[in-house]
């Protein structure tokens, strides 16, 4: 969602295909239990302490800056949540997966961990309630599966992956098991390997990280 008018707080919220579905049931099971806040939007190198016109005025460009339009696409809003630290973190969060790059044949299966480095006075540990994995184009997997984590799909879990539009896929969990796709007819006529990107976000302290992900053909396939 987004602030349309700071001055009388109007709230523009547009429901993901989940929310418009259990908005439609008219049981009961659409609740609004959770919620997150984010600055994608917000550059903060235009904060201007040396303003002429004095202190009231050093964020006078960053109020004025437009609201990013809502639009439920999590691999391109909010991309950077707002977190609550313990007092005295003097290191912000970092996910790590273990790669700077995956890259994959067709058919073949990995297993990644994630774990979080500078978090709650530790040098590196596991989320308790796990991390959400992204996958920003799920047509260059034949299996995608969080564990670890009840109810781990999040949105639709009956995507068509031959179709030609880039479709994401979010997974809840402690670990996530990716297989490269096996349909050939992807690759085209001249390809040998197929690129997209996979987030992981801890869904305790915010931190994420993007790497990107490749498909490489296998012809006997």
């Amino acid at each position: 969602m987004a602030i349309l008018n700071p001055t009388t707080v109007t709230v523009d919220a547009i429901l993901t295909t989940k929310g418009r579905e259990l908005l439609a049931r008219n049981d009961g099971s659409f609740q609004i239990t959770q919620f997150a806040l984010a600055d994608d939007e917000i550059d903060y190198t235009l904060y201007n302490p040396t303003h002429p016109s004095g202190s009231a005025f050093y964020g006078e460009a960053i109020e004025n800056m437009p609201i990013i339009q809502a639009f439920p696409e999590d691999s391109q809003i909010m991309r950077y949540k707002l977190v609550t630290l313990p007092r005295g973190t003097s290191r912000l969060p970092v996910v790590s997966v273990g790669y700077n790059t995956i890259t994959l044949k067709q058919g073949a299966s990995l297993t990644i961990q994630p774990q979080t480095l500078n978090y709650l006075g530790a040098a590196s540990t596991f989320e308790t309630n796990g991390y959400i994995a992204t996958i920003a184009d799920i047509r260059l997997l034949s299996s995608f599966q969080g564990t670890g984590i009840n109810n781990s799909t999040v949105g639709n879990n009956n995507l068509n992956t031959t179709t030609g539009t880039v479709l994401s896929k979010s997974e809840l969990g402690t670990a996530f098991t990716i297989t490269g796709t096996t349909i050939n007819t992807l690759f085209g006529s001249s390809l040998t390997t197929l690129t997209t990107t996979i987030t992981f976000i801890g869904r305790d302290s915010g931190a994420r990280i993007t790497i990107p992900l490749n498909i490489q053909k296998v012809s006997t396939i």
